[in-house]
């Protein structure tokens, strides 16, 4: 079998094991999963009754154009509902920008680390990831403006940036903005975007109309509960969303997915209740660890990293045997971190609990 070098290279994404996996080869039960970035609220109960009234409806194709859920999307960001691309999760948009405009040996300039799906998913079509490493935990933005090149095609900026949980400024994002050439596309991923509460964080939608081709990916698995559904979607010129358009299949998003995230828009308690619990959580977590005695970085996202000052890996395995599930941070470059995602109040004694015992 003969496979391209650019595929046989890649390293895949590991993902998580199963709660009910997990107890069984460790004998446990009641664990808690602090390590997907995921609600803890659970899923709007707004998308769940819409859900439960579309079951009889299941031999039914979904609607290929995601007519009603993109016009709604387009009434909240104040867009024409044709700079709405939908995804099978935000991830699939990743995919159809460099499925789309992307050609082997192109470069695309990303920070690192990041989202480790953007150098998968460039590498799979032969293209090349330049990875510029953070500044003090962030986004370095003047480092990124000078690695773009003749062969630069495209921009990612993590905005949250997940692991740190940490935000670009809307002047450095500005700054940054005039130095991209007109026919490189900046990709802003605002997967976290609903749980930022420093107002000097920029928003990817005001500069839609900016002359700099901005695409803004947003997601439902976050804020709205949704993660096990895959919907999310890109918001971008005109043009480019048409090219785009011609890429993606008919029925990228499934029926209950478009039903159950047009539900959770108008779900505003719920959004709400979501982000203060996340709010109250990092507080509380910061109290915590701070009493420890652990460096962290404040974060603008659903979670925090912690330099727990040891083999993070190890930690983790440590935790696991307690039923508390968190994420180590060595496929990140931080061997000593892990990443614990904001839960329930009884959630979060739980974890400082553990962690405590384990150091």
């Amino acid at each position: 079998m003969k496979v391209p070098d650019h595929i046989a290279k890649l390293k895949p994404y590991v993902a998580g094991k199963p709660i009910e996996e997990l107890e069984r080869e460790l004998g446990i039960s009641g664990s808690i999963k602090l390590a997907s970035n995921e609600n803890p609220m659970g899923p709007s109960p707004k998308a769940v009754e819409a859900i439960m009234g579309a079951l009889k409806n299941l031999h039914r194709y979904p609607d290929g154009n995601g007519y009603r859920l993109r016009g709604r999307l387009a009434e909240k960001l104040r867009v024409s509902r044709n700079n709405i691309v939908l995804g099978n999760g935000s991830n699939e948009i990743i995919e159809l920008l460099v499925r789309t405009f992307l050609q082997e040996g192109d470069e695309v300039v990303m920070p690192a680390p990041s989202f480790l799906m953007y150098e998968i998913m460039v590498e799979a079509c032969g293209a090349k990831a330049v990875k510029v490493p953070l500044k003090d935990l962030s986004v370095d933005l003047k480092a990124m403006a000078q690695s773009i090149s003749g062969g630069t095609r495209m921009v990612f900026v993590n905005n949250p940036n997940n692991p740190t949980g940490t935000i670009v400024s809307r002047d450095a994002f500005e700054a940054f903005l005039e130095q991209i050439p007109q026919d490189v596309i900046l990709v802003i991923d605002e997967a976290y975007i609903e749980f930022v509460r420093d107002e000097t964080c920029p928003t990817g939608p005001d500069y839609l109309d900016s002359d700099k081709l901005v695409v803004t990916l947003r997601t439902f698995s976050k804020a709205y509960g949704l993660a096990g559904l895959r919907i999310g979607y890109g918001v971008m010129r005109l043009a480019l969303a048409d090219l785009m358009q011609r890429v993606r299949q008919p029925f990228n998003t499934n029926a209950l997915a478009q039903i159950g995230a047009l539900a959770a828009l108008d779900d505003d308690a719920f959004l709400h209740e979501t982000v203060q619990t996340v709010h109250d959580g990092l507080d509380f977590l910061y109290e915590e660890v701070d009493d420890i005695g652990l460096p962290y970085v404040p974060s603008q996202t659903n979670f925090l990293l912690v330099d727990v000052q040891q083999d993070g890996k190890g930690l983790f395995e440590k935790m696991l045997r307690k039923g508390v599930i968190v994420r180590a941070m060595d496929a990140y470059g931080y061997p000593t971190h892990i990443r614990v995602t904001m839960g329930l109040p009884e959630e979060n004694r739980r974890f400082v609990k553990a962690l405590k015992e384990v150091l």
